[in-house]
Protein backbone atom coordinates (compact mmCIF):
# COMPACT_ATOMS: atom_id res chain seq x y z
CA UNK A 1 0.00 0.00 0.00
CA UNK A 2 1.59 3.39 -0.75
CA UNK A 3 2.57 6.22 1.97
CA UNK A 4 0.28 9.78 1.27
CA UNK A 5 3.00 12.29 0.44
CA UNK A 6 1.72 16.14 1.07
CA UNK A 7 3.63 18.98 -0.17
CA UNK A 8 4.35 22.23 1.56
CA UNK A 9 5.70 25.06 -0.14
CA UNK A 10 6.23 28.78 0.65
CA UNK A 11 8.22 31.46 0.66
CA UNK A 12 6.77 32.41 4.46
CA UNK A 13 9.09 30.00 6.32
CA UNK A 14 7.61 30.41 9.90
CA UNK A 15 3.64 30.04 8.24
CA UNK A 16 5.16 26.88 6.73
CA UNK A 17 6.24 25.43 9.35
CA UNK A 18 3.62 26.37 11.49
CA UNK A 19 1.50 24.54 9.03
CA UNK A 20 3.54 21.41 8.87
CA UNK A 21 3.47 21.92 13.13
CA UNK A 22 -0.17 21.74 12.51
CA UNK A 23 -0.07 18.39 10.11
CA UNK A 24 2.34 16.34 12.41
CA UNK A 25 0.16 17.08 15.78
CA UNK A 26 -3.40 16.06 13.77
CA UNK A 27 -1.49 13.08 12.06
CA UNK A 28 0.15 10.95 15.02
CA UNK A 29 3.38 8.65 13.62
CA UNK A 30 3.44 11.29 11.04
CA UNK A 31 7.41 12.22 9.54
CA UNK A 32 8.38 15.48 7.94
CA UNK A 33 11.11 15.82 6.24
CA UNK A 34 13.04 19.37 5.17
CA UNK A 35 16.04 20.53 3.18
CA UNK A 36 17.74 23.61 4.19
CA UNK A 37 18.90 25.17 1.29
CA UNK A 38 21.04 27.93 2.44
CA UNK A 39 24.53 26.89 1.40
CA UNK A 40 22.48 25.38 -2.10
CA UNK A 41 25.17 27.22 -4.06
CA UNK A 42 28.18 25.85 -3.05
CA UNK A 43 26.38 22.43 -3.52
CA UNK A 44 25.31 21.65 0.12
CA UNK A 45 22.04 21.35 1.94
CA UNK A 46 21.21 20.18 5.18
CA UNK A 47 18.74 17.35 5.61
CA UNK A 48 15.98 17.60 9.21
CA UNK A 49 13.79 14.96 9.42
CA UNK A 50 11.50 15.77 12.60
CA UNK A 51 8.00 14.23 14.08
CA UNK A 52 5.43 15.70 16.22
CA UNK A 53 8.35 15.07 19.16
CA UNK A 54 10.99 17.02 17.72
CA UNK A 55 14.50 16.21 15.33
CA UNK A 56 14.99 13.08 14.50
CA UNK A 57 17.88 13.94 12.35
CA UNK A 58 20.11 16.56 10.97
CA UNK A 59 22.62 16.15 8.87
CA UNK A 60 24.83 17.97 6.44
CA UNK A 61 24.31 16.24 2.60
CA UNK A 62 26.70 17.42 -0.69
CA UNK A 63 25.05 17.03 -3.68
CA UNK A 64 26.92 16.56 -7.49
CA UNK A 65 25.16 19.65 -8.91
CA UNK A 66 23.89 22.30 -6.54
CA UNK A 67 20.17 22.88 -7.64
CA UNK A 68 16.76 21.82 -6.43
CA UNK A 69 16.16 19.28 -8.55
CA UNK A 70 19.30 17.29 -7.34
CA UNK A 71 18.21 17.59 -3.99
CA UNK A 72 14.75 15.73 -4.82
CA UNK A 73 16.52 12.92 -7.12
CA UNK A 74 19.56 12.53 -4.86
CA UNK A 75 18.09 13.22 -1.11
CA UNK A 76 14.36 13.53 -1.11
CA UNK A 77 13.14 10.38 -2.54
CA UNK A 78 15.26 7.78 -1.17
CA UNK A 79 14.54 9.54 2.04
CA UNK A 80 10.79 9.46 1.63
CA UNK A 81 11.24 5.85 0.42
CA UNK A 82 13.19 4.85 3.30
CA UNK A 83 10.38 6.42 5.86
CA UNK A 84 7.36 5.56 4.41
CA UNK A 85 7.15 1.64 5.37
CA UNK A 86 7.29 3.18 8.75
CA UNK A 87 4.81 6.03 8.72
CA UNK A 88 1.20 7.10 7.57
CA UNK A 89 1.67 10.36 6.51
CA UNK A 90 5.28 11.91 4.60
CA UNK A 91 5.00 15.84 4.79
CA UNK A 92 7.82 17.40 2.72
CA UNK A 93 8.50 20.68 4.26
CA UNK A 94 10.21 22.44 0.60
CA UNK A 95 12.28 25.18 1.10
CA UNK A 96 11.66 28.62 0.65
CA UNK A 97 11.82 29.31 -2.60
CA UNK A 98 11.49 25.73 -4.11
CA UNK A 99 8.43 25.53 -6.35
CA UNK A 100 6.09 22.58 -5.87
CA UNK A 101 5.70 21.50 -9.25
CA UNK A 102 8.92 20.25 -10.17
CA UNK A 103 8.93 18.43 -6.71
CA UNK A 104 5.16 17.09 -7.46
CA UNK A 105 6.00 15.83 -10.60
CA UNK A 106 9.08 13.99 -9.40
CA UNK A 107 7.29 12.24 -6.98
CA UNK A 108 4.39 11.25 -9.60
CA UNK A 109 6.40 8.64 -11.42
CA UNK A 110 5.79 5.09 -12.50
CA UNK A 111 8.45 3.73 -10.51
CA UNK A 112 7.56 5.23 -7.11
CA UNK A 113 3.78 4.76 -7.39
CA UNK A 114 3.47 1.69 -5.69
CA UNK A 115 5.16 3.31 -2.37
CA UNK A 116 4.24 6.71 -2.80
CA UNK A 117 1.58 8.49 -3.71
CA UNK A 118 1.33 12.69 -3.89
CA UNK A 119 -2.51 13.92 -2.02
CA UNK A 120 -2.11 17.54 -1.74
CA UNK A 121 0.04 20.39 -2.22
CA UNK A 122 -0.82 22.88 0.65
CA UNK A 123 1.06 26.29 0.29
CA UNK A 124 1.69 28.55 3.53
CA UNK A 125 0.80 32.11 3.49
CA UNK A 126 1.58 34.40 5.98
CA UNK A 127 -1.51 37.02 6.24
CA UNK A 128 0.14 40.14 6.56
CA UNK A 129 3.26 39.53 4.51
CA UNK A 130 1.39 37.90 1.40
CA UNK A 131 0.08 41.31 0.12
CA UNK A 132 3.24 43.16 0.19
CA UNK A 133 5.07 40.39 -0.85
CA UNK A 134 3.24 39.89 -4.14
CA UNK A 135 4.18 43.21 -5.32
CA UNK A 136 8.07 42.46 -4.49
CA UNK A 137 9.88 43.52 -7.52
CA UNK A 138 13.41 42.13 -6.04
CA UNK A 139 15.29 38.60 -7.47
CA UNK A 140 15.49 35.36 -4.77
CA UNK A 141 19.08 36.66 -4.80
CA UNK A 142 18.43 40.09 -3.42
CA UNK A 143 16.21 38.79 -0.59
CA UNK A 144 19.20 35.84 0.19
CA UNK A 145 17.01 33.20 -0.82
CA UNK A 146 18.53 31.68 -4.19
CA UNK A 147 17.81 28.24 -4.74
CA UNK A 148 20.27 27.52 -6.87
CA UNK A 149 23.61 29.30 -8.32
CA UNK A 150 22.77 31.45 -10.88
CA UNK A 151 18.57 31.40 -9.84
CA UNK A 152 17.23 34.70 -11.02
CA UNK A 153 13.56 34.38 -11.03
CA UNK A 154 12.21 37.27 -8.90
CA UNK A 155 10.47 36.82 -5.36
CA UNK A 156 7.09 37.65 -6.44
CA UNK A 157 6.54 35.64 -9.11
CA UNK A 158 7.79 32.62 -7.02
CA UNK A 159 5.12 33.61 -4.32
CA UNK A 160 2.48 33.50 -7.14
CA UNK A 161 3.49 30.34 -8.90
CA UNK A 162 3.22 28.16 -5.04
CA UNK A 163 0.13 30.28 -4.73
CA UNK A 164 -1.22 28.88 -7.94
CA UNK A 165 -0.21 25.69 -8.30
CA UNK A 166 -1.33 24.61 -4.72
CA UNK A 167 -4.91 22.28 -4.44
CA UNK A 168 -5.30 23.95 -0.89
CA UNK A 169 -3.78 27.40 0.47
CA UNK A 170 -3.10 27.51 4.20
CA UNK A 171 -3.36 30.58 6.51
CA UNK A 172 -1.69 29.25 9.79
CA UNK A 173 -2.36 29.74 13.40
CA UNK A 174 1.24 31.96 14.68
CA UNK A 175 -0.71 32.93 17.56
CA UNK A 176 -3.38 32.08 19.86
CA UNK A 177 -7.14 31.92 19.12
CA UNK A 178 -9.17 34.07 19.00
CA UNK A 179 -7.31 36.27 17.07
CA UNK A 180 -6.96 39.72 17.95
CA UNK A 181 -8.83 42.38 15.58
CA UNK A 182 -5.71 43.49 13.40
CA UNK A 183 -4.94 39.91 13.00
CA UNK A 184 -8.42 39.25 11.77
CA UNK A 185 -8.39 42.73 9.43
CA UNK A 186 -5.07 40.73 7.97
CA UNK A 187 -6.65 37.58 7.27
CA UNK A 188 -9.94 38.77 5.80
CA UNK A 189 -7.47 41.46 3.28
CA UNK A 190 -5.10 38.37 2.38
CA UNK A 191 -8.38 36.12 1.93
CA UNK A 192 -9.88 38.48 -0.59
CA UNK A 193 -6.42 39.35 -2.54
CA UNK A 194 -6.48 35.14 -2.93
CA UNK A 195 -9.66 34.91 -4.33
CA UNK A 196 -8.48 37.17 -7.06
CA UNK A 197 -5.54 35.51 -7.40
CA UNK A 198 -7.04 31.99 -7.52
CA UNK A 199 -10.82 32.01 -6.63
CA UNK A 200 -11.37 28.30 -7.11
CA UNK A 201 -8.24 27.48 -4.56
CA UNK A 202 -10.03 26.49 -1.00
CA UNK A 203 -8.50 28.97 1.68
CA UNK A 204 -8.16 27.72 5.22
CA UNK A 205 -8.24 30.30 7.89
CA UNK A 206 -7.07 29.93 10.89
CA UNK A 207 -9.01 27.42 13.29
CA UNK A 208 -10.58 25.91 10.23
CA UNK A 209 -10.05 21.96 9.59
CA UNK A 210 -7.20 20.89 6.71
CA UNK A 211 -8.50 19.05 4.23
CA UNK A 212 -8.32 15.29 4.43
CA UNK A 213 -4.79 14.32 3.21
CA UNK A 214 -5.03 10.26 2.99
CA UNK A 215 -6.95 9.95 -0.23
CA UNK A 216 -6.58 9.04 -3.11
CA UNK A 217 -3.63 10.11 -5.46
CA UNK A 218 -3.28 13.78 -7.44
CA UNK A 219 -2.55 13.59 -10.73
CA UNK A 220 0.20 15.83 -11.64
CA UNK A 221 -0.98 16.44 -15.33
CA UNK A 222 -4.28 17.74 -14.43
CA UNK A 223 -2.52 20.10 -12.15
CA UNK A 224 -0.17 21.44 -14.78
CA UNK A 225 -3.40 22.18 -17.27
CA UNK A 226 -4.26 24.63 -14.06
CA UNK A 227 -1.56 27.01 -14.77
CA UNK A 228 -0.05 25.89 -18.01
CA UNK A 229 -0.99 29.04 -20.28
CA UNK A 230 -3.11 27.15 -23.46
CA UNK A 231 -5.73 25.55 -21.11
CA UNK A 232 -5.16 27.58 -17.46
CA UNK A 233 -8.55 28.32 -15.70
CA UNK A 234 -8.07 32.48 -15.89
CA UNK A 235 -9.48 34.19 -12.67
CA UNK A 236 -12.98 35.90 -13.90
CA UNK A 237 -13.82 39.71 -13.33
CA UNK A 238 -13.94 41.07 -9.83
CA UNK A 239 -14.12 43.88 -8.25
CA UNK A 240 -13.73 44.35 -3.90
CA UNK A 241 -12.61 47.00 -2.16
CA UNK A 242 -8.83 45.56 -1.87
CA UNK A 243 -8.52 44.93 -5.41
CA UNK A 244 -10.03 44.58 -9.09
CA UNK A 245 -9.66 41.58 -11.50
CA UNK A 246 -10.06 43.08 -14.91
CA UNK A 247 -10.62 40.90 -18.01
CA UNK A 248 -10.07 41.68 -21.95
CA UNK A 249 -11.39 39.21 -24.63
CA UNK A 250 -10.83 39.54 -28.14
CA UNK A 251 -10.55 37.68 -31.26
CA UNK A 252 -8.65 40.03 -33.87
CA UNK A 253 -4.75 40.45 -34.17
CA UNK A 254 -2.97 42.05 -31.93
CA UNK A 255 -0.53 44.76 -33.87
CA UNK A 256 2.98 44.26 -32.43
CA UNK A 257 4.27 47.33 -32.42
CA UNK A 258 1.51 48.80 -30.74
CA UNK A 259 1.13 46.61 -28.29
CA UNK A 260 4.69 46.53 -27.47
CA UNK A 261 4.49 50.09 -26.71
CA UNK A 262 1.82 49.01 -24.41
CA UNK A 263 3.74 46.84 -21.99
CA UNK A 264 4.89 49.11 -19.30
CA UNK A 265 1.67 50.15 -18.75
CA UNK A 266 0.24 46.92 -18.67
CA UNK A 267 2.76 45.57 -16.20
CA UNK A 268 3.30 48.13 -13.74
CA UNK A 269 -0.75 49.15 -13.64
CA UNK A 270 -1.51 45.84 -12.49
CA UNK A 271 0.18 43.31 -10.12
CA UNK A 272 -0.78 39.97 -10.94
CA UNK A 273 -1.79 39.40 -15.00
CA UNK A 274 -1.61 36.27 -17.02
CA UNK A 275 -3.05 34.95 -20.41
CA UNK A 276 -2.19 34.13 -24.03
CA UNK A 277 -2.49 35.86 -27.17
CA UNK A 278 -2.30 36.39 -30.81
CA UNK A 279 -0.19 38.30 -32.92
CA UNK A 280 -1.21 39.36 -36.18
CA UNK A 281 2.52 39.03 -37.96
CA UNK A 282 2.35 35.46 -36.08
CA UNK A 283 -0.92 33.97 -36.28
CA UNK A 284 -0.28 30.15 -35.89
CA UNK A 285 1.53 30.73 -32.59
CA UNK A 286 -0.11 31.36 -29.18
CA UNK A 287 1.71 33.52 -26.98
CA UNK A 288 1.77 33.47 -23.34
CA UNK A 289 1.52 36.59 -20.68
CA UNK A 290 2.36 36.10 -17.66
CA UNK A 291 3.27 39.50 -15.17
CA UNK A 292 3.92 40.01 -11.38
CA UNK A 293 5.23 43.16 -9.75
CA UNK A 294 6.79 44.80 -12.63
CA UNK A 295 8.46 41.82 -14.36
CA UNK A 296 6.73 40.52 -17.65
CA UNK A 297 7.39 36.79 -18.99
CA UNK A 298 6.59 36.18 -22.69
CA UNK A 299 7.24 33.03 -24.53
CA UNK A 300 5.91 31.04 -27.35
CA UNK A 301 3.52 28.32 -25.77
CA UNK A 302 2.88 26.52 -29.03
CA UNK A 303 0.82 26.31 -31.86
CA UNK A 304 -2.75 27.01 -31.71
CA UNK A 305 -5.36 24.73 -32.53
CA UNK A 306 -6.46 26.02 -35.25
CA UNK A 307 -3.04 25.94 -37.26
CA UNK A 308 -2.82 22.18 -37.23
CA UNK A 309 -3.99 19.67 -39.28
CA UNK A 310 -7.20 17.70 -38.11
CA UNK A 311 -4.66 14.24 -38.09
CA UNK A 312 -3.10 16.24 -35.00
CA UNK A 313 -5.95 17.11 -32.62
CA UNK A 314 -5.42 12.93 -32.12
CA UNK A 315 -2.45 14.03 -30.78
CA UNK A 316 -3.46 16.73 -28.32
CA UNK A 317 -4.34 16.07 -24.53
CA UNK A 318 -8.01 15.84 -24.11
CA UNK A 319 -7.75 19.61 -21.54
CA UNK A 320 -6.22 21.40 -24.26
CA UNK A 321 -8.93 20.08 -26.90
CA UNK A 322 -11.73 21.28 -24.58
CA UNK A 323 -10.03 24.89 -23.81
CA UNK A 324 -9.34 25.35 -27.58
CA UNK A 325 -13.39 24.37 -28.11
CA UNK A 326 -14.55 26.70 -25.23
CA UNK A 327 -12.78 29.83 -26.95
CA UNK A 328 -13.32 28.49 -30.78
CA UNK A 329 -14.94 31.74 -32.67
CA UNK A 330 -15.68 31.26 -36.67
CA UNK A 331 -12.70 32.33 -38.75
CA UNK A 332 -10.19 32.43 -35.95
CA UNK A 333 -10.80 29.64 -34.27
CA UNK A 334 -9.42 28.72 -30.83
CA UNK A 335 -7.29 32.01 -31.70
CA UNK A 336 -8.26 34.98 -28.39
CA UNK A 337 -6.99 37.43 -26.69
CA UNK A 338 -7.47 36.99 -23.19
CA UNK A 339 -5.61 38.91 -20.51
CA UNK A 340 -6.57 39.34 -17.13
CA UNK A 341 -5.42 41.67 -14.44
CA UNK A 342 -5.34 42.00 -11.26
CA UNK A 343 -4.68 45.26 -8.68
CA UNK A 344 -6.00 47.84 -6.54
CA UNK A 345 -8.13 50.40 -8.55
CA UNK A 346 -7.93 48.93 -12.03
CA UNK A 347 -9.26 51.31 -14.15
CA UNK A 348 -11.85 48.63 -16.44
CA UNK A 349 -12.37 51.11 -18.93
CA UNK A 350 -8.81 52.63 -19.59
CA UNK A 351 -7.16 49.21 -20.01
CA UNK A 352 -9.98 48.51 -22.42
CA UNK A 353 -9.24 51.11 -24.35
CA UNK A 354 -5.49 50.93 -24.53
CA UNK A 355 -5.45 47.55 -25.24
CA UNK A 356 -8.38 47.69 -27.74
CA UNK A 357 -5.73 50.05 -29.41
CA UNK A 358 -3.25 47.53 -30.06
CA UNK A 359 -5.76 45.77 -31.99
CA UNK A 360 -5.36 45.72 -35.90
CA UNK A 361 -8.06 47.16 -38.01
CA UNK A 362 -8.76 46.04 -41.68
CA UNK A 363 -7.41 49.48 -43.20
CA UNK A 364 -3.98 49.61 -41.45
CA UNK A 365 -0.93 49.36 -43.78
CA UNK A 366 1.89 46.83 -43.43
CA UNK A 367 3.19 45.54 -40.01
CA UNK A 368 7.05 46.83 -40.01
CA UNK A 369 9.52 45.77 -37.56
CA UNK A 370 8.79 42.94 -35.08
CA UNK A 371 9.54 44.13 -31.32
CA UNK A 372 8.60 40.93 -30.44
CA UNK A 373 11.73 38.77 -32.00
CA UNK A 374 14.45 39.37 -29.56
CA UNK A 375 12.07 37.42 -26.58
CA UNK A 376 9.98 34.79 -28.68
CA UNK A 377 13.02 34.36 -30.91
CA UNK A 378 15.06 32.89 -28.01
CA UNK A 379 14.38 29.25 -26.72
CA UNK A 380 14.31 30.38 -23.08
CA UNK A 381 11.89 33.74 -23.06
CA UNK A 382 13.17 36.01 -20.76
CA UNK A 383 12.10 38.29 -18.87
CA UNK A 384 10.97 42.11 -19.59
CA UNK A 385 11.53 44.14 -16.64
CA UNK A 386 9.07 46.89 -16.89
CA UNK A 387 10.12 48.69 -13.32
CA UNK A 388 11.50 51.92 -13.28
CA UNK A 389 15.46 52.72 -12.60
CA UNK A 390 16.44 48.81 -13.04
Amino acid sequence: MSVPVVLVAGLHGPARTAVVDRLLREHPGSVAIHHELRRITDGEAVRIVRDAGGTRQRAQVRLAHGCTTCTVREDLIPQLLMHGPHTGLLVVDLWDSVEPRTVAEALDHPDLRDDLRLTAVLAAVDPELAPIDICRGETLAEAGKPAAAGDERHFAEVLARQIEYATTLVLPEVIPLPLPQAEEEAVDLCREILGHLVPMTPVISPGQPLPTLTGSALCTEELATMVDPATAQLPGESHTPAAHTVVWRRTRPLHPERFFDALDVLATESVRSRGRFWLANRPDRMIAWDAVAGIVTIEDAGPWLAALPDAAWEMVPPARRLAAALDWSPGTGDRVQHLVFTGPELDRREIHVLLDSCLTVPEASAIGDDPFAPFLDLPDGPHVDTRPNR
